[in-house]
């Protein structure tokens, strides 16, 4: 009984984090504070979805949460890529 209080207690706050960090995303000051607030929407996320393995009961959404994990670390990668030289993918190579 307390665990599911808890788990849903939990699920409330991440939920509004989230919210609060899409404003962030859309209002932010900077294209770093909005790679920061995509890359902690990608961690509350993950953080979301275990909660609702516990509260389910199952180990099903764990691939889940790895293939959010892989792909918010790609995003913020190509985020600071772009940041540090303006381009994602380089058409230059030295032969």
């Amino acid at each position: 009984m307390t665990l599911d209080i808890l788990t849903t207690i939990a699920l409330i706050i991440l939920s509004l984090a989230t919210i609060g960090l899409l404003y962030r995303v859309v209002k932010g000051p900077g294209i770093s504070d909005r790679v920061m607030a995509l890359d902690a929407i990608g961690i509350n996320l993950m953080a979301i979805t275990g909660i609702t393995c516990i509260i389910v009961d199952t180990d099903a959404f764990l691939d889940i949460i790895l293939l959010i994990g892989i792909l918010a670390f790609i995003g913020t990668v190509a985020f600071a890529k772009f940041l540090e030289k303006g381009a994602i993918i380089d058409h230059d190579r030295d032969s």
